[in-house]
């Protein structure tokens, strides 16, 4: 088991993780540490638990918006009831999409596949 010092808002935390895991365990607490040095200047004064929380509102907030793009940029599988023509059309275009992604992904395993 590994062992890793991670400083965070001015402090400098031990932590335990897998072998090889170290590189991956740093990067995440730099991380953190930037998020928290971003509270600490819109709020001075705040303990250090106030901003370690607000560094993970912080991330949490960036990972949803990543989420949401993702999201949008691949199109939501979330279907709504195709009961009237408009949904069913929405649902039909959606599955084309489907259909040629998994054919576009078909393809190119098939060539990675046939080359030596």
């Amino acid at each position: 088991m590994a062992e890793v010092s991670l400083p965070i808002g001015g402090r400098s935390y031990t932590v335990h993780c897998g072998d090889g895991e170290e590189t991956q365990l740093t990067r995440l607490g730099q991380m953190i540490d930037a998020k928290t040095a971003i509270a600490r200047q819109a709020s001075p004064g705040l303990t250090e638990v106030r901003q370690l929380l607000f560094a993970a509102i912080l991330l949490a907030d960036e990972l949803q918006e990543i989420r949401a793009r993702n999201e949008k940029e691949q199109g939501a599988l979330d279907l709504p009831p195709a009961d009237n023509a408009a949904g069913e059309a929405m649902v039909a275009a959606r599955m084309n999409v489907l259909a040629a992604r998994i054919e576009s992904l078909a393809d190119t395993l098939a060539d990675a596949a046939a080359t030596p």
